[in-house]
């Protein structure tokens, strides 16, 4: 079973400083029919004016990524980290027991352009922890990349759920697959372009829950950048 969410109907807010796009439930913006999927909690497309940004906050028992698209966006937190994400790049927080962050576009001149995901951990009360990782276009382009899994596999980002994320940056004409072994289940969130999954079309902003399938076959009409989520039944 293929179900698309289309972009336009995505919950939005829009703050001034910031404008965001929310997959699932988030904030004010509430639907009972989108409060997840699966192990996926939130998916937010946010965009930050230069020199803005979220003020010292605290999160607890969440796994948190994110994902740039365009910009640069600076991280501090409560364990003494300090970072700037940039495109290629992916950030995890492990929220555990507790942490405070706070995340500021560092550019003043052009906005910070990124997907925030939160992802339900397997249990709850874990160390908080952090890591960030680059990926290469090269390693990304026509492929599946993994960026971020339980046992941290093959260079990506350890998160505490049985949650494999890849990233894949794929050419016009070209196509990437993903096996599902029984009982699992995906989502694809596309960032960039045009997709064709299940002979439906698919562009920037929508996303796709994929239940009771063998595979996830992904063939771009356009160049074009995805997320895929495997993820437990």
């Amino acid at each position: 079973m293929i179900q698309i969410r289309r972009a336009h109907d995505r919950g939005h807010a829009q703050h001034g400083w910031l404008e965001s796009y929310h997959t699932f439930s988030f904030a004010d913006y509430h639907d009972p029919r989108y409060m997840g999927f699966r192990q996926l909690r939130v998916i937010n497309e946010d965009r930050v004016q230069p020199g803005q940004g979220f003020g010292t906050h605290s999160h607890r028992d969440m796994e948190i990524l994110s994902y740039v698209l365009s910009g640069a966006l600076e991280h501090k937190d409560s364990m003494g980290t300090g970072s700037v994400i940039r495109p290629g790049e992916i950030q995890k927080m492990s929220a555990g027991s507790g942490v405070s962050h706070s995340e500021f576009n560092s550019s003043d001149q052009e906005l910070v352009h990124f997907l925030q995901i939160w992802i339900l951990p397997e249990r709850n009360g874990l160390p908080p922890s952090y890591e960030q990782r680059a990926f290469s276009a090269a390693e990304r382009q026509d492929q599946l990349r993994l960026v971020a899994s339980r046992a941290g596999r093959d260079g990506s980002v350890h998160i505490n759920q049985d949650v494999d994320v890849y990233s894949s940056l794929i050419g016009p004409g070209m196509a990437v697959q993903l096996p599902l072994r029984p009982g699992r289940h995906a989502w694809v969130q596309i960032a960039r372009g045009e997709l064709e999954i299940g002979g439906v079309t698919v562009a920037a902003g929508d996303g796709v829950a994929i239940s009771g399938e063998d595979q996830v076959r992904m063939l771009a009409r356009r160049d074009a950048e995805v997320l895929l989520f495997d993820l437990p039944g």
